[in-house]
């Protein structure tokens, strides 16, 4: 990728600025956390046992724990640091759950948490080839991220995806096998084959097709969750689907509608000459109420229609 900065026209090099001191992009992912990756901050440097926890984090959407770490270098194992910290959250999990209450001002126990979703995020300037290609397996839990400073104050952060179908469970050679199954008894990555897995099979070859289209839209991610498969553009939610045995629910959010009556930026209304979606919605105790259509998906359903009906939200995101 080359940046350039746009001066009336003329473009410019973007020159990367690293950062001279880990403790700098600590400091600007914990003053960023939600912005960046949708966590709630709580501590930074917690200590237990004789580890150190850089930044811990609580996802509440997941009801999971999340730790980040920040790396300079590219000499440790990914694997058996990532699976090191999360033994660490697993056998201390009071002490998690009392740093959480305090945070929370509310008392929390330890059948509270989503254990089975603890995730470890790893935060670096760069990765060498051999600790990208030790996490390519379908199931670890744990994320590399690279950030990454320009000249102009710009921050990229890019997530290193794994394309693999392989399972790490399925390996007997790696230094820390006996950590990754007293891990793996507990934590539970869940990514699209869990969702598809519930599926009949012809709404999975549908759901195939479905995600191929998707896949066209220029920007767009697929973001697995613990609860549905979502997809983005930009950061910003297009389209929400939440899998059945015999259908999947398709939900387009529209956005919010203010006590006062005033809706949030870009409210969203569908195009639906054959009206199959329905409004749904809910409010909250500002008195907000949030707003989305549910469109079932059939085995049968028109693949072009329901194409027809994200790519009007897909272009709602871009105005």
């Amino acid at each position: 990728m080359i940046l350039y900065d746009n001066k009336k026209g003329v473009l410019k090099d973007v020159d990367i600025k690293p950062f001279k001191k880990e403790i700098e992009i600590q400091r600007l992912v914990e003053e960023n956390c939600e912005t960046i990756f949708q966590l709630d901050f709580i501590i930074t440097e917690l200590t237990v046992g004789n580890y150190r926890v850089d930044s811990l984090c609580f996802d509440h959407e997941n009801n999971s724990f999340v730790i980040i770490e920040y790396k300079k270098g590219n000499s440790y194992s990914v694997i058996d640091q990532g699976y090191t910290y999360l033994q660490l959250l697993l056998n201390n999990k009071s002490d998690f759950v009392l740093v959480l209450s305090h945070h929370l001002n509310k008392v929390l126990k330890i059948e509270n948490i989503n254990w089975s979703g603890s995730k470890i995020l790893f935060v670096s300037q760069s990765y060498n080839s051999y600790q990208k290609d030790s996490v390519n397996f379908k199931n670890l839990p744990f994320e590399l991220w690279e950030i990454k400073r320009y000249s102009n104050e710009s921050v990229l952060f890019n997530k290193h995806t794994s394309s693999s179908k392989e399972s790490i469970d399925s390996l007997s050679n790696i230094s820390s096998k006996s950590l990754v199954s007293n891990v793996s008894k507990e934590v539970r990555v869940v990514d699209e084959d869990v969702h598809i897995g519930k599926c009949d099979e012809d709404l999975k070859i549908l759901w195939d097709d479905l995600k191929s289209r998707m896949d066209d839209l220029e920007g767009v991610d697929l973001i697995v969750k613990n609860n549905y498969i979502n997809w983005v553009y930009l950061g910003k939610n297009i389209c929400y689907f939440i899998f059945r045995k015999s259908s999947i629910v398709l939900e387009l959010g529209r956005g919010n509608v203010n006590p006062d009556g005033s809706k949030s930026k870009n409210y969203f209304n569908i195009d639906d000459p054959k009206k199959i979606s329905k409004e749904s919605s809910w409010t909250w105790k500002s008195g907000t109420k949030g707003t989305i259509y549910k469109i079932p998906i059939k085995k049968n359903s028109d693949i072009d229609y329901l194409m027809f009906l994200i790519k009007q939200k897909y272009k709602n995101q871009n105005l």
